[in-house]
């Protein structure tokens, strides 16, 4: 069975998966750009250029913030929807 929310529907967390992903992308770019002169025998970057690499870093903890917020939210949402008699265990 299946929720009320619609399948276009964004939900807790999805904003920051989202934002996660794209600075994620940032930061794999500008590795990918950086690396680059070392193989090709050109003249390295300046150290600025090797600090936004660390980006990818940076969104893939954003994007893991929003995963963990996403599954705390229906966790409350089910622990709500079973009833206050199913976090006991009492018999």
């Amino acid at each position: 069975m299946r929720d009320k929310t619609q399948a276009n529907s964004s939900g807790p967390g999805d904003g920051l998966v989202r934002i996660g992903a794209i600075v994620f992308f940032v930061g794999a770019v500008a590795t990918l750009v950086t690396v680059a002169p070392l193989f090709l025998g050109g003249d390295p970057f300046p150290s600025l250029a090797y600090a936004v690499c660390m980006l990818m870093g940076a969104g893939f903890l954003i994007a893991g913030a929003g995963v963990l917020r996403g599954i705390a939210v229906q966790r409350r949402q089910a622990r709500s929807a079973a009833g206050p008699a199913a976090g006991s265990s009492a018999t």
